[in-house]
């Protein structure tokens, strides 16, 4: 098989294709043919040498795929050679073939074609595992989500928009606003010049934000915790703001309000397949009917890793990458 390897750590000229044996499923496994992955910013960090896998899990980068089942190890039961699917993975993305344990694998989104299928499911199940089964936003609240216009941003504009809440999101640009928008929120918030505690609080009546999804980490720890409404649930998945806050303890009693931090990566085989089954039954409909959709900006070969990484360190594309094969 073909795959992206790491020759060390640093930046996106590290990354350089490399034949390697193909792959061989383990008890309760299947191995699949990609046919694309997706660029997430875990996978920078981890090219960075900052977001090591978990033990056991290939060192090879990717968190999610689509492609077709070319094998299937003993005790799989469900799948089956041949069938199109998609995938969680906890690495192994970036190669012409991954194995996979068979909770971690989906069926294609209904009316998403295999290709665009990879851009799904790592940020469907980061924000349907994060919003809705561990902050448990419920319809009429008001979400705020960190960096509308990314991956993550732009399908949890979409759910939360189809699930009833009100959704205010930040951005860098106005191009990013008019998108996030375009999918569901009703305010996109410049944070170069505008005051995102300020524009929900007012905007709510004082209330706040019922729910915060922040990839920032320590930069908006204080002023995410401002904008909570009471009982308000902050959960934090990125550090790309810094790891080390002040956390205001008084603050946060005031507002009876939770932190929440989670990462999806390092979870139990068995943690990864309840949040994948419970995907397939509740968000995977809502692309049957149009609701939800793959925003994708770019599609590269899986040779030019190196310049969707690039891409990704720029900062200026919206929604996913692929990677194609």
């Amino acid at each position: 098989m073909r795959a992206i390897v790491a020759d060390g750590a640093g930046g996106p000229e590290v990354l350089g294709i490399r034949e390697l044996p193909d792959l061989a499923p383990g008890a309760g496994e299947v191995v699949i043919d990609v046919a694309a992955t997706a660029v997430n910013r875990a996978d920078v960090l981890q090219r960075l040498g900052f977001y090591p896998p978990p033990p056991g899990a290939s060192d090879i980068i990717g968190l999610e795929c689509s492609g077709t089942i070319v094998a299937v190890g003993d005790g799989v039961e469900g799948w089956s050679v041949g069938q199109e699917v998609c995938a969680l993975l906890a690495g192994g993305g970036y190669a012409s073939q991954v194995a996979v344990p068979a909770g971690q694998v989906m069926p294609l989104p209904p009316g998403v074609d295999l290709v665009s299928a990879a851009a799904v499911p790592e940020v469907a199940c980061t924000v349907w595992s994060n919003v809705f089964m561990v902050a448990s936003l419920q319809p009429g609240q008001v979400f705020l989500v960190h960096g509308g216009a990314g991956g993550i941003g732009t399908f949890a504009i979409q759910l939360a928009s189809a699930l009833g809440a009100r959704v205010f999101t930040t951005v860098g640009s106005p191009e990013k606003a008019e998108l996030c928008r375009s999918l569901g929120a009703e305010r996109a918030i410049d944070y170069r010049n505008e005051d995102f505690v300020q524009i929900v609080r007012e905007a709510t009546g004082g209330h706040g934000a019922d729910v915060v999804l922040d990839n920032m980490g320590a930069k908006y720890l204080g002023r995410n915790v401002d904008v909570l409404a009471d009982e308000g649930r902050l959960v934090i998945i990125g550090m790309q703001g810094g790891v080390r806050g002040e956390l205001d303890i008084a603050r946060l009693l005031n507002k009876r309000g939770a932190v929440i931090a989670t990462s999806l990566r390092g979870r139990p085989a068995s943690g990864k397949a309840a949040i994948c089954a419970s995907v397939v039954e509740h968000v995977w409909p809502l692309f049957g009917d149009g609701t939800l959709r793959p925003v994708v900006s770019t599609r590269l070969p899986l040779e030019e890793a190196s310049r969707a990484h690039t891409l990704i360190d720029d900062g200026t594309h919206t929604g996913k990458i692929l990677l194609t094969l």
